[in-house]
């Protein structure tokens, strides 16, 4: 196994397992960010008002993948739905993401 099978291939067949389970797709990038190009389907929740909706999250009773422009705001969203015991994955950036759909 190569070394970047073992940094990306893992994370492109987490992603598909969350897909195959239906798992919804959180951007939360800026509204006006999200405006500008977005993964068809996702839902553009703010990383500012995450924390505000987890339990509109919760009940939608999915697995999650956050995404955004480069996977930073992503990485901490994800961080904080798991902190609310919810499955959660970081995607990445958009764009790269939605390549791997």
């Amino acid at each position: 196994m190569g070394l970047f099978t073992i940094l990306f291939g893992n994370k492109t067949k987490k992603i598909r397992e969350f897909i195959e389970r239906d798992a919804i797709i959180i951007d939360v990038r800026t509204k006006a960010e999200y405006d500008t190009g977005a993964i068809p389907g996702s839902r553009n929740i703010p990383l500012q008002q995450l924390s505000g909706r987890v339990s509109e999250i919760r009940k939608l009773n999915k697995p999650v993948i956050t995404c955004c422009a480069s996977g930073m705001r992503s990485g901490s969203a994800a961080g904080i739905l798991k902190s609310q015991g919810i499955e959660a994955m970081n995607g990445g950036g958009w764009a790269s993401l939605y390549s791997k759909l």
